[in-house]
Parts: C-alpha cells; sequence; structure tokens
C-alpha cells in the first residue's frame, strides 16, 4: 500500500517554508506522493455544487490560497529528491493541451520522472465561463487533450488530429524520461470510471462509500474490459479514511483486497511547526505496518 497526502498546496503550505516543511517531512515519514488540488479562480457567491460535500461548498473561504498546482510542485521537486508530484486533480479542459504537455515534461524531467497528473472534468460551471470555455464540453475537451498530450509525449515527430486540437508533424521537447507520465482520471462518478477504464493509467474516486467505491471499481474494470484493456493495470487511489479505523492495518488490507494500491490523506497537521512530528506518528503508528 502507497500513502500520499491530498489538498497539500492549501492552508499555511501556500507559503515557501510551509511547503517545504510539509514535503519534505512525507517525504522522511514514508509517503509516497504529495496530491495538489486546483481552481484557477473562485467566482464570489458561486452556484455550482461542489460535490465532494454534503454542503455544496468547498472548505474554507472563497478567498483562501490555491496556488498553480504546476509551479507550486515544480518549487518543491528541488526540496525533495523521491516523493512523487501529483495533481489530484488539474483541470485540463481549462488548458492548452499542448502547452500543458510541455509543462508537464519539463516538471517530470527536472525531477527526474517523479510527476503523476491527476485530470479531471471540472464542476465549477462559474470558472469555466471566466476563462472562456465551454462548460457543455467538458468531458469531450478532457479526453481529447489526454490523446494530445500523449501523442506529444511519444511523437517522434507528433501527429494530431482531434475534435478540439489538430497540428503536425511537429516535436515537443523535453519528453518525459519514461516516454510517458502517468495520467489518473479522477471523478467519483460512472462517467470518471468509464473514462478510467478507457484511457486512464489511473483510476481517483475522490469520495465515495464502500458499495459505492465496489460499483464504481466495478465499471472501470467492465469498461476496461470492453476496450481490450488489463483492469489489473489500472492503478486504483482512494481517500485514507480507513487509516484512521479502529484497525487501520485490517481496513486497509481490506480495500487492498478490492484492488486499491494507494490512499491519500489530508496534511495531519495545520502548523509548520507540528507538521513533522505528525507525519513521522503516521509514518510509524500505520505506513510502516501495511507498506
Amino acid at each position: 500500500m502507497k500513502f500520499g497526502i491530498v489538498f497539500a498546496n492549501t492552508g499555511p503550505f501556500v507559503q515557501p517554508d510551509g511547503a517545504v516543511a510539509l514535503a519534505q517531512a512525507a517525504e522522511d515519514a514514508g509517503f509516497e506522493s504529495l496530491w495538489t488540488v486546483e481552481h484557477v479562480l473562485v467566482p464570489q457567491g458561486y452556484e455550482s455544487e461542489y460535490p465532494y460535500d454534503e454542503s455544496g461548498k468547498m472548505p474554507g473561504n472563497d478567498d483562501a490560497p490555491i496556488p498553480d498546482p504546476l509551479i507550486w510542485l515544480s518549487y518543491l521537486a528541488a526540496a525533495t529528491s523521491t516523493i512523487k508530484l501529483a495533481t489530484g486533480i488539474l483541470i485540463v479542459p481549462q488548458r492548452n493541451p499542448v502547452v500543458l504537455a510541455k509543462e508537464c515534461a519539463t516538471l517530470d524531467v527536472l525531477s527526474k520522472g517523479r510527476v503523476i497528473l491527476g485530470v479531471g472534468a471540472g464542476w465549477l460551471e462559474e470558472e469555466f465561463d471566466a476563462i472562456g470555455v465551454p462548460f457543455a464540453d467538458r468531458g469531450s475537451l478532457l479526453d481529447d487533450h489526454i490523446a494530445c498530450m500523449r501523442a506529444l509525449w511519444d511523437g517522434n515527430p507528433a501527429t494530431f488530429d482531434g475534435r478540439f486540437t489538430s497540428f503536425g508533424p511537429a516535436f515537443s521537447r523535453p519528453q518525459p524520461p519514461s516516454g510517458s507520465i502517468p495520467i489518473v482520471i479522477g471523478g467519483h462518478s460512472k462517467a470518471a470510471a468509464r473514462r478510467a477504464g478507457r484511457i486512464g493509467d489511473g483510476f481517483f474516486p475522490g469520495r465515495g462509500s464502500p458499495e459505492v467505491l465496489d460499483e464504481l471499481f466495478a465499471v472501470m474494470r467492465a469498461t476496461a474490459i470492453a476496450h481490450d484493456r488489463d483492469p489489473d493495470q489500472i492503478e486504483i487511489t482512494t481517500g485514507g479514511e480507513a487509516a484512521f479505523a479502529p484497525d487501520p492495518v485490517a481496513a486497509l488490507r481490506a480495500l487492498e483486497d478490492k484492488g486499491v494500491s494507494r490512499v491519500v490523506v489530508p496534511p495531519l497537521a495545520y502548523r509548520t511547526d507540528a507538521i513533522g512530528p505528525a507525519l513521522a506518528a503516521f509514518g510509524e503508528n500505520v505506513i510502516s505496518k501495511v507498506s
């Protein structure tokens, strides 16, 4: 079992000292990855429903800082050596895929192959409106952009002719050291599960009861088989509630039996001076017993 920290680029970890303290403490404690969140902007008084909380609103204030994930991760790539640098998730339909492919490949080269690109379609319609991207096309844009980026990472030269993006033959350099970057499909809907089965290297449902997760995993696996893919090669990430169960080892082993290979937890302390001891204790009490 692997462990990550989600919401890594929030709270005190927005600031440089806090970010480095979190990243280095996580690496020392045995965490495998850091997972960032993203919003380019949050329209004041938004009416779109936040899908990860019953209130329908994001936690915290609308004006809470959310640093750009790729720039934040680039800063921490230089302060760490082994921990993976993940987006959880990047709202890819809002971005130009040709530029994004270059940005991700550059970070992957400079971090020596540590990037995991978690992607999602997005939920905040008012944000799409402000950026000028059609909200109704976000699913199709996501599929198009994933295919475009993979073509650029693999192309010698690359050619792509999609619904929204076309180019080629052309070169985009540098390329990821392994030839590509793992793409994890985020979302707890059946549409996200099907997309993970069709084109994902991983699947990350952000929430769901055990029964809902079982259903989503089944949809992902059935879709993969229908597209001649091996579902066991699609890495599953879930939230880390099991790590705080009365018997966390048993709860995490039960998730492994369902095919889950990574769980992510929020930062376990929200003061720079407290984050090191909190993560070290988690490493000793949980990570060391199931990794």
